[in-house]
């Protein structure tokens, strides 16, 4: 008998979207332009809040922190 082939799912995808990974200096340096905040402060953000990129934006005074929508 043939294995079924797996379901893909987007779930993988959408959950890089949402974390910020303290190690990645482009996360971190996106984060930071986007915030207008120094990677410094990112990582500490993100050591304090941990890795949701919602947590870190509101830590970091980010103007944005809309839920997206997609």
């Amino acid at each position: 008998m043939a294995k079924k082939a797996k379901k893909r799912t987007a779930r993988g995808r959408k959950q890089d979207r949402t974390r910020v990974a303290g190690g990645q200096d482009y996360e971190v340096s996106y984060e930071a332009k986007k915030t207008r905040k120094s990677a410094a402060s990112v990582k500490k953000a993100v050591k304090k809040v941990g890795n949701s990129r919602k947590r870190v934006e509101r830590r970091l005074g980010s103007v944005s922190t809309k839920k997206r929508t997609r």
